[in-house]
């Protein structure tokens, strides 16, 4: 299992990396798509909007049950990754084979850097899934 120092992460199991300014990615960590198995549909319905900390912004769905996403920090959903949107032909599985990479979720723009502030760092992260 993998924890990369450049995200911040939750309770929640969602990680957040900032790329650039105030534009981060945000998706599921190894260890929640370990726990959910092969996602086989990705539903983000909030592209556009502006969706509160610890708020739904989609769901995703395994084989066997259906789970929510949980914004990291407030924000406004600005992509849902079309790499997963198996309507347009992509492949929900790239969670499960790269979650931190090509796996992304949502791209979103940050409605307060300070936020971040109150997320877990890697090593945080890791002690709480152990």
């Amino acid at each position: 299992m993998t924890f990369p120092s450049n995200c911040k992460y939750t309770e929640d199991h969602e990680w957040v990396r900032v790329e650039s300014g105030n534009i981060a990615y945000v998706g599921i960590t190894d260890y929640a798509q370990s726990e959910l198995g092969e996602l086989v549909y990705i539903e983000v319905e909030t592209v556009g909007k502006s969706v509160a900390a610890h708020a739904v912004f989609g769901t995703v769905e395994a084989v066997k049950t259906t789970s929510d996403l949980f914004m990291p920090i407030a924000g406004k959903v600005l992509e849902f990754n079309p790499g997963l949107d198996d309507s347009k032909g992509g492949n929900p599985a790239l969670i499960n084979e790269d979650p931190y990479g090509e796996g992304w979720i949502v791209k979103i723009e940050i409605a307060n850097p300070a936020d971040l502030n109150s997320l877990m760092d890697a090593a945080a992260y890791q002690a709480h899934v152990a």
